[in-house]
């Protein structure tokens, strides 16, 4: 009798407990499909909205970008490839590089460029002033960067004195004292900066083309620049030769020095022999 009685307890608390285990199992199934029916939700609305979110990331171009890219498609796409992203083993993606940085290269001829070599060399522009501010509207509004400010005389308000004290610490290593360049490392080298204009000059500090490093504005300030700018325009380039008529490229102390001590060698060699020949 014990023995049966316990088995009946047993079967009946199992029976009670299958109720149980049934609800666990339901309220488990309920929430695996709301969970699928949120996700199935979440999708169609991404599927509904993603459009007009890269509607609004890719906002239409400009006219004046759309001339641009126009102008690059035909020039540019080859070695740049198409949307400015870069070609490897021909050229580097112009995503963020700014219009600043398409108005120094295409302006002065550099770009685009003949042929790959270890640097581009200035050359007679092939593009007008108004093809190159589309070509620089078109990259500025690709990827955005810095750009030079308007006009064309940036160094107005600048200091000449304070000019040159921050083209000695920043510019004179490479660009030499006289602002003629000189020779770097692997057959770069640095321009003269001769015919450089003010706005060539300001975008070369913002876009840092070549081995020049980049002087944004958080390491040379607008007011820095136009007077780096004032400096070598009102001085380098208008300044007498302080050692006489005879200019020698104007890179500094060590070749006149150097063009002194030759010519005293020779002349003191045939004054030697005449010398030795009369006696």
């Amino acid at each position: 009798m014990t023995s049966d009685n316990d088995r009946r307890r047993g079967l009946l608390a199992r029976l009670r407990g299958r109720p149980v285990a049934r609800s666990r199992g339901r309220r488990r199934l309920g929430a695996a499909v709301r969970l699928v029916a949120a996700l199935m939700l979440a999708g169609g609305a991404y599927t509904l909205l993603a459009p007009s979110a890269s509607a609004q990331d890719n906002p239409p171009l400009s006219g004046a970008a759309a001339d641009g890219k126009a102008l690059f498609d035909v020039s540019c796409v080859t070695c740049h490839g198409r949307n400015a992203q870069g070609v490897e083993g021909r050229g580097p993606s112009l995503i963020g590089v700014g219009a600043a940085s398409v108005e120094f290269q295409v302006s002065t001829g550099r770009m685009p460029m003949a042929r790959q070599e270890a640097q581009a060399q200035r050359k007679p522009e092939v593009f007008s002033p108004d093809e190159i501010d589309q070509l620089a509207a078109y990259i500025q509004q690709l990827g955005g960067g810095p750009v030079v400010p308007a006009g064309d005389n940036l160094h107005a308000d600048g200091n000449v004195a304070v000019g040159g004290e921050l083209y000695r610490i920043n510019c004179s290593q490479c660009h030499a004292f006289s602002g003629g360049g000189g020779a770097l490392s692997s057959g770069k080298y640095a321009p003269s900066l001769s015919p450089a204009t003010d706005r060539q000059i300001y975008a070369a500090m913002l876009s840092g083309p070549q081995n020049m490093p980049v002087f944004g504005d958080n390491q040379i300030t607008p007011e820095q620049k136009a007077d780096i700018i004032a400096y070598i325009q009102q001085s380098l380039k208008h300044d007498s030769d302080p050692g006489g008529v005879f200019n020698l490229g104007r890179y500094g102390p060590s070749t006149e020095g150097v063009a002194i001590f030759l010519v005293g060698i020779v002349a003191l060699v045939f004054t030697s022999l005449w010398i030795a020949g009369k006696s």
